[in-house]
């Protein structure tokens, strides 16, 4: 399952990580957002010994959001090494996460 990221834990969590992190920034009121949440953590349950999955809240971190250079949701940002990769945008299916994963941490 995806860690919650938090202020308290993101340098730990996604900076610090030994494995590439693919950090899902969502919202609870938004629609796309639900609906990548069964992709996202089944990816996670195949990917998770060579990725960390984390899941962090715009609405409970926009510190970090913003930081991030998050301005819409959801928004998955690819992390190696503690630096951003690349951002994605919006809904994706299975196969284009995977893609995505692929091409920006692969």
């Amino acid at each position: 399952m995806p860690i919650d990221i938090t202020q308290d834990n993101f340098e730990k969590e996604v900076n610090q990580s030994t494995l590439p992190v693919i950090l899902d920034v969502y919202a609870t009121w938004c629609g796309p957002c639900q609906q990548m949440e069964p992709i996202f953590n089944e990816l996670s349950q195949e990917l998770g010994q060579k990725y960390t999955f984390a899941k962090l809240n715009v609405d409970d971190a926009r510190d970090i959001s913003i930081s991030l250079g998050v301005s819409s949701v959801p928004t998955f940002v690819f992390i190696k090494n503690g630096e951003v990769q690349a951002k994605e945008t919006g809904y994706m299916n299975k196969e284009t996460l995977l893609e995505k994963i692929n091409t920006h941490l692969g």
